[in-house]
């Protein structure tokens, strides 16, 4: 989610840096072994599933998570793979006396309402801060981790989004104000503490990292038992948003796998004024980057065109792709970009990005399957119009602007 004005200026101020996290004392827990992470029952492909925050912000309620898992059914976007429904923030009421987090008046009884997403074959998920607020302001976790993971544990709550907001200010800011590596040793320490916590439940919990790609947290997030981490700032439903978020994961491949991704945060498919092409991009290259799949579009008012976006089994199997390989940037020309991702069975995905205006055959892009390490021609799938396609090398490619070209080659060669 956005990240408060309260502090805005202070994110601004330690961009560059790693950020914070806890009263707690470091630890040397960036020297721990990516095998030592999360249980391997967990995350093992990336999560698909619904986020409350990019449609409805601050004002979710009970009654609209209701009916968002009513819609995942309804839809076939559960029967497509969608299995999460997140509640973001401004679910948080007040501690009683023992310490005790309660809901809001918006969240009334939040065990009803996992039994009843439960009931309906998904999960729930659950949003909070290892600060003493969160973005919007309401309560987090500081000093009550471990209670507070039983309490979810206790709920039966599946997927914990743990965003860094408030600790930027009040912790780190606070305890090494001068000190920024300091601070990155007291971030990595917090997701280090609330990974304890989630564990002691002995629930099988996906534990997502919200901390704006800071400090690298792709090299030591596997460490702290983070299933994902947000590799940048918030996405917005626009092209430019899209693309440059697009291209800061290029290099970030090796650090995903099983159990540990890499996350360039949620979908806006169907949000804002994105083009039935830049829908589709979207959608395509977040499966390319084995990233999670988290709609958070307006599930009941969904058109078709979004639906059969959001539900395209060939691209979901793309991204759900168990050998859990993310796509890396074979090579680009002018505003036109080939990514390639290696799949099961030996089988690749290879897509075509046009950032640009659109090329016509006059002046066509020319696929160079050498500059893939291929040799044509090779047979494939469009898996944009279902339909067979040979590939060449050298072949000439139109392409309308922001569109996508999206094939997966049986056996590449």
């Amino acid at each position: 989610m956005q990240i408060s004005t309260a502090f805005a200026l202070a994110v601004l101020t330690l961009c560059p840096l790693a950020a914070i996290a806890q009263t707690t004392p470091a630890t040397n827990v960036t020297q721990n072994h990516v095998q030592n992470s999360a249980p391997p029952h967990v995350a093992q492909t990336t999560p698909m599933g619904w986020n409350s925050w990019n449609f409805f912000a601050g004002k979710v309620s009970d009654q609209d998570i209701r009916n968002a898992a009513d819609q995942l059914v309804a839809t076939g976007m559960k029967d497509a793979g969608y299995v999460y429904i997140n509640i973001d923030d401004t679910w948080e009421g007040d501690r009683d006396a023992n310490g005790v987090l309660h809901t809001n008046s918006k969240f009334t009884d939040m065990k009803a309402l996992a039994d009843y997403v439960h009931s309906k074959g998904l999960k729930l998920g659950i949003y909070s801060s290892p600060g003493p607020k969160t973005c919007a302001g309401f309560e987090g976790s500081l000093g009550h981790e471990a209670q507070d993971a039983q309490l979810y544990a206790s709920w039966g709550i599946d997927y914990l989004k743990y965003d860094l907001c408030s600790f930027i200010p009040d912790v780190m800011m606070k305890q090494a104000p001068d000190d920024k590596a300091a601070q990155m040793h007291l971030m990595i320490a917090a997701y280090d503490k609330m990974d304890k916590a989630l564990k002691a439940t002995g629930r099988p919990i996906v534990y997502s990292l919200c901390q704006y790609g800071w400090d690298a947290v792709w090299e030591w997030g596997p460490s702290v038992g983070a299933n994902l981490w947000r590799t940048t700032g918030d996405i917005q439903a626009n092209w430019n948003s899209i693309y440059s978020i697009l291209n800061e994961q290029a290099g970030l491949a090796k650090y995903a796998g099983p159990g540990h991704w890499n996350d360039p945060d949620m979908l806006e498919v169907g949000n804002g004024k994105l083009t039935p092409a830049e829908n589709r991009t979207h959608f395509s290259m977040w499966a390319m980057l084995a990233a999670p799949l988290l709609a958070g579009n307006d599930l009941p008012n969904m058109t078709p065109e979004v639906r059969a976006v959001l539900t395209n089994r060939d691209v979901i199997a793309i991204d759900q792709d168990r050998l859990g390989h993310e796509a890396t940037r074979a090579y680009s020309e002018g505003e036109l970009d080939v990514w390639t991702r290696h799949l099961s069975g030996g089988a690749m995905a290879i897509a075509v990005v046009n950032a640009g205006s659109d090329r016509y055959l006059s002046h066509p892009f020319h696929l160079s399957l050498a500059k893939l390490g291929l040799h044509g021609p090779l047979k494939g799938k469009d898996l944009w119009t279902g339909k067979e396609i040979t590939l060449t090398d050298n072949m000439p490619l139109e392409l309308a602007s922001h569109d996508i070209l999206f094939v997966r080659v049986a056996s590449p060669r």
